[in-house]
Parts: C-alpha cells; structure tokens; sequence
C-alpha cells in the first residue's frame, strides 16, 4: 500500500519468533503516537504474533500483505 505514511521500517527477515515481536515493540516504543512501523518479516508464525500483539497492546494493524517470502505489516501505534 503506497497511500500509507510510513515513520519508519523494521527489517525482522530471517529472524524466528519472539524475535519479530520483541523487535516490533522495541521499534513502536520509540515512536509517537499515530506513527506507522512498517515490519518485514519471513517468519510465517509472524502473521498470528502480530495480531495477538495488537489485540494485547491496543496498538493497530493497519494493513497486512504477504508477498512470499515476506510478510508486510503497518502498524500505528496507539
């Protein structure tokens, strides 16, 4: 999705959970509220993680796409 600002991106590729994650939330915190983390990983299991993530954190998944091997998520931060 071209449409969607961007605040910054997060390479978590060849990582295996937690590492995706714990990598994301480092990432969001330093960031303001509203801002976009773009996250590209390559753990299939990171597909569940964010979403459990988010629900648990309250932070939003904006948009996700899977682009083999890569998984794409934007996620703003509450």
């Amino acid at each position: 999705m071209n449409d969607i600002a961007v605040t910054d991106v997060l390479d978590c590729k060849g990582l295996n959970c937690p590492l995706p994650i714990i990598k994301t939330k480092k990432a969001i915190d330093g960031l303001a509220s509203g801002d976009i983390l773009k996250m590209i990983a390559t753990d299939p299991g990171s597909v569940a993680d964010v979403n459990a993530w988010c629900r648990r954190t309250g932070n939003e998944l904006v948009h996700s796409e899977e682009s083999a091997p890569e998984f794409v998520f934007f996620l703003r931060k509450k």
